[in-house]
């Protein structure tokens, strides 16, 4: 952002959406996510910590305190789905502990039958008799396998017996665990609820007090918005020089075009006639399809799409960083301030390295209020990076995603600020939050 703007607004509208539970969310998943939740709370409050060396209370303090809420907010929703899945998972050991309670009974029904059966004919005379009773041989040799099978069948329901019990057992033991497993998240859960509500008594303490700064950041606000005025005029205009010089550009590269089209049908004697195809052609109503001046070369229209299918993946312009003013309209929490940006100011440290977030040509180099602004061209889309100290690149110089384009400046807080807008030759402007790679 432009100096003499004071800190930080809001928190950057974190997609914490991608934090909620998914489905098909796997144990592993989620702890995963629960990990990288924590490490974003261990970093704002880092952050926060080095933003309270300021004695007076900034809009950046309090887009940390809303940063961390939110974050805190996603724990528990995290935390959540664990006990979602570890109840989902106890709901199906009992659907498997009551199958197998009712598999064991059948089949200790199916054995005590058994067992009185072989009780009933246990004497050596009954099985003797049953063999001899055969009417022939091969009757005889059958009744002794059936006798065999059966004395099998009888080993086997006692084996299935005994390892169901084991399964069942299994399942029991492994019901206690996941009982067990479950009352340590819910207390985690309840523990991450405790600490929610002492974050949120901290961020209305925090508003409380900046409510008294409200005439001081009126003040600023005013500011802000003088400079954002006159940095989109200064970049419509840049934007409208590209897009003549592109559009001249193209009318020279058509012109030579047709010249060297003519000079070699005249060579080869074969004119150019208006047959009735072109006619039909030419006399078309068909409505032309707008092309962009700026995407209209073979160039210029590669680099455009390679932008447009980076949208998501662009790199940040700076490593240490967070937004504190988000795109577009934003309030003040607590007072009844509120301002348009048109793109994102980050905050970052003073002095570091301020890199392009894609491939590009550099359109413009100017000042606004004593901070250097770069503009640069990406086909049809524009990229600034302003409220920097001091600045690498000149006009017309290609640069690299990652190249360094000079350094982060300060604002009236004293903490390190630069603005990203992204434009494209509309002169409209886009939220360089959906183009962003997401941290």
């Amino acid at each position: 952002m432009l100096k003499p703007f004071c800190g930080i607004i809001l928190l950057s509208v974190l997609s914490l959406s991608s934090f909620s539970q998914q489905p098909g969310q796997s144990k592993a998943d989620l702890e995963k996510e629960s990990a990288a939740i924590r490490k974003q709370i261990e970093d704002v409050k880092q952050s926060l910590d080095e933003t309270k060396r300021n004695r007076k209370e900034t809009l950046g303090q309090l887009s940390l305190l809303q940063r961390k809420l939110r974050l805190r907010e996603a724990a528990i929703q995290n935390i959540s789905a664990q006990v979602n899945l570890i109840q989902n998972d106890m709901n199906q050991s009992w659907r498997d502990i009551l199958k197998l309670r009712k598999e064991l009974d059948t089949l200790k029904i199916q054995y005590a039958q058994s067992v009185v059966y072989a009780y009933k004919n246990r004497s050596n005379y009954d099985f003797l008799n049953f063999i001899f009773s055969a009417t022939n041989f091969n009757d005889a040799v059958k009744r002794v396998a059936y006798l065999k099978s059966y004395r099998a069948y009888r080993e086997e329901r006692a084996d299935n017996i005994a390892r169901t019990q084991v399964t069942l057992q299994g399942k029991i033991d492994g019901l206690k665990v996941k009982r067990e497993e479950k009352d340590v998240v819910l207390k985690k859960q309840n523990n991450e609820k405790q600490v929610l509500e002492d974050e949120k008594r901290e961020k209305d303490q925090f508003v409380s007090k900046l409510k008294s700064r409200e005439r001081e950041l009126q003040k600023d606000l005013t500011i802000k918005k003088r400079q954002d005025g006159k940095l989109q005029a200064a970049l419509q205009a840049a934007i409208r020089r590209e897009t003549a010089k592109a559009v001249a550009e193209n009318k020279r590269l058509a012109e030579n075009a047709a010249s060297a089209k003519a000079n070699n049908e005249k060579a080869n004697n074969n004119p150019t006639t208006n047959s009735p195809k072109n006619t039909v052609a030419n006399n078309s109503n068909a409505p032309a399809k707008k092309v962009s001046a700026l995407g209209a070369s073979p160039e210029g229209m590669i680099v455009s799409e390679n932008f447009e299918r980076n949208k998501g993946r662009l790199p940040w312009p700076v490593e240490v960083s967070h937004i504190s003013i988000p795109f577009g309209v934003y309030k003040i929490e607590g007072t009844s301030l509120h301002g348009n940006s048109p793109g994102i100011t980050i905050e970052t440290q003073i002095g570091l390295p301020v890199k392009a977030v894609f491939d590009g040509d550099v359109a413009s180099v100017f000042n606004i209020e004593g901070n250097s602004v770069v503009l640069i061209r990406h086909g049809k889309y524009f990229t600034s990076y302003s409220n920097l100290s001091s600045t690498n690149v000149s006009k017309g110089d290609k640069v690299k995603a990652g190249q360094v384009l000079g350094k982060a400046g300060e604002n009236s807080d004293g903490n390190g600020e630069i603005q990203l807008i992204i434009m494209n030759d509309e002169n409209r402007n886009l939220n360089p939050e959906q183009w962003l790679r997401r941290k």
